[in-house]
């Protein structure tokens, strides 16, 4: 998720634009991967009980942060067709700003599952950090 919102301050930066024909493919493969990590979390861990699952994700405030970057990332990645943008229009854009959402929730998941030492959780959230403030808008000195 990182690397999909790095991409448009590189752009910025360097001049790389071609890094944003890649933006959709990273941010498919990052939705890939969070299928995989939930599907290794509901099969290894919790054996398919569904039980278990619901209880678990009650009871464990960072299962529960992981599970809400989850879904909220199923909209992303479903609309992120040609198609889809098309279709949309405006409102295709005022949804993927839910990626924001996403990496902040999928930070906190990070940090507060890793329990001994937070040093790689604690990168990824400085990233983060420093991509959102690249976000906010300049002020004009006058």
């Amino acid at each position: 998720m990182i690397l999909t919102l790095a991409i448009t301050p590189l752009r910025r930066f360097t001049g790389w634009n071609w890094l944003a024909r890649h933006r959709r493919t990273i941010g498919l493969v990052t939705f890939g991967y969070a299928c995989l990590h939930l599907s290794m979390y509901i099969g290894l861990d919790m054996f398919f009980d569904l039980s278990d699952i619901v209880e678990d994700v009650a009871e464990h405030l960072y299962i529960t942060v992981g599970m809400t970057a989850f879904l909220l990332m199923i909209p992303l990645a479903v609309t992120s067709t040609k198609g889809a943008i098309r279709r949309m229009g405006r409102r295709w854009k005022k949804l993927h700003r839910l990626v924001w959402v996403v990496a902040a929730l999928g930070t906190i998941h990070f940090l507060w599952a890793v329990k001994k030492d937070i040093r790689e959780p604690l990168i990824y959230a400085g990233i983060f950090a420093v991509l959102l403030l690249l976000r906010l808008p300049r002020r004009v000195k006058g």
